[in-house]
């Protein structure tokens, strides 16, 4: 791979070890700290997902505009690695909203572009390979992260706030990492869709028969609106991952163990996530990400039937798959039905979407937890992933990223 792809993939190791020490914590610490509760777990999270969503929509429009991706990417990774910390310093969820904004304030920056400049050093035959290694560099961090703060907690018990300052050090390293990261140049047309001027396909790529001509003022394709939908079905039942980690501390898992099962999560998602990319190359990226939607609402029931951890804990490690199979390979589609001009501006547009289900998965999945209790809650996030993955079949083409 290129070294840009490295070095994007190791920033994102390196502030994944920063967030994921924290992430797992922040449930348990929200409830017995600051003494909130579900619904305000769902605001939180809600929140701050949507901040991060609707910001890659127009941080992806300008990176267009620009033609320039690296400048907001490094300026995302300095906001989340300033901000974050601050965690450390908080007394009341507010507070606490307030930060977990900022941070997705700057995951939001540099979402998009960042994954623009995958897209630009990557072929069509390697994109699902190319994301899948940034995935699987992003869940490796998850599991450093999680693991050094079982260890820091090992040696300081309850000492919540100290390790949340902490996270400054790979933070700051992570922007130190994406420095070195180069873009390919200015946006050139996507070699399955374009030729050079004897004909010849670009990039040593083939042209697909009958393909338009890419340009800068082409037009995203009905099909890309039509995947961008199904996304916004499955995303209304896809709530944060925070509620799955009350869900086991109501089942009895403490504090020491929630970041080691975090860790284990990330391992099965970063081996998976290698495998699922290099399959959706060379088969379909409808039916990875479709199988991957299908193994999000077996784990949805599993939990909304479960009660105890030693049933829980082996479906929260399952979950990892779900990830592995169609995080990576959702983005890869996007490349795949988007003009090589307007990437930045495509995934804009996903991320918005999953931003606008986000936060109203979060803020419903709370409100019927407090309703109806956590398994009334966790079937509904089963049955709308089941009806999406449906859809998928019904309105997404099913070989545009396998090998001709």
């Amino acid at each position: 791979m290129p070294p840009t792809v490295w070095f994007i993939g190791l920033a994102a190791l390196l502030n994944d070890t920063a967030s994921e020490a924290i992430y797992p914590l922040l449930p348990l610490f929200l409830t017995t700290t600051l003494g909130a509760g579900a619904f305000s777990l769902g605001l939180i999270e809600g929140t701050a997902d949507a901040a991060n969503s609707f910001l890659k929509v127009f941080s992806g429009y300008l990176s267009d505009r620009w033609n320039r991706r690296r400048p907001l990417v490094m300026a995302g990774y300095g906001v989340a690695c300033v901000a974050r910390p601050f965690i450390a310093v908080v007394s009341s969820w507010p507070q606490l909203l307030a930060i977990r904004f900022t941070d997705r304030v700057g995951k939001g920056v540099r979402g998009a572009p960042r994954d623009a400049m995958l897209a630009g050093w990557a072929t069509p035959q390697t994109r699902g390979r190319v994301f899948g290694f940034e995935r699987a560099m992003d869940h490796i961090g998850a599991v450093l992260g999680p693991s050094l703060a079982t260890l820091f907690l090992f040696f300081h018990p309850g000492r919540y706030r100290l390790l949340f300052a902490i996270t400054a050090i790979p933070g700051a390293l992570a922007v130190l990492a994406i420095s070195r990261a180069r873009e390919k140049g200015p946006a050139s047309p996507d070699p399955l869709r374009s030729t050079t001027s004897r004909g010849a396909p670009a990039d040593g790529a083939q042209s697909l028969p009958g393909a338009p001509p890419a340009g800068p003022a082409e037009r995203f394709s009905p099909r890309f609106f039509r995947y961008l939908a199904v996304l916004l079905l499955f995303t209304l039942g896809n709530s944060s991952d925070a509620f799955l980690l009350l869900r086991l501390s109501d089942a009895g898992v403490s504090a020491f163990w929630i970041p080691l099962l975090w860790a284990g999560l990330h391992i099965v998602k970063a081996t998976v996530s290698v495998v699922g990319g290099t399959l959706s190359d060379r088969t379909s990226r409808r039916s990875v990400i479709g199988m991957g939607w299908l193994v999000y609402a077996l784990v949805y029931a599993g939990f909304a039937r479960s009660t105890s951890a030693a049933a829980l804990v082996p479906w929260f490690l399952v979950y990892g798959c779900y990830y592995g199979l169609a995080e990576g390979v959702e983005k890869a589609l996007v490349a795949d039905l988007a003009p090589a001009g307007r990437r930045g501006t495509a995934y804009g547009l996903y991320n918005g979407v999953i931003g606008v289900g986000a936060f109203a998965a979060s803020l419903v999945f709370g409100y019927v937890w407090k309703q109806a209790g956590a398994a009334a809650a966790f079937t509904m996030g089963a049955s709308l992933a089941i009806a999406a993955a449906v859809c998928l079949f019904l309105v997404v083409p099913g070989r545009p990223g396998a090998r001709a």
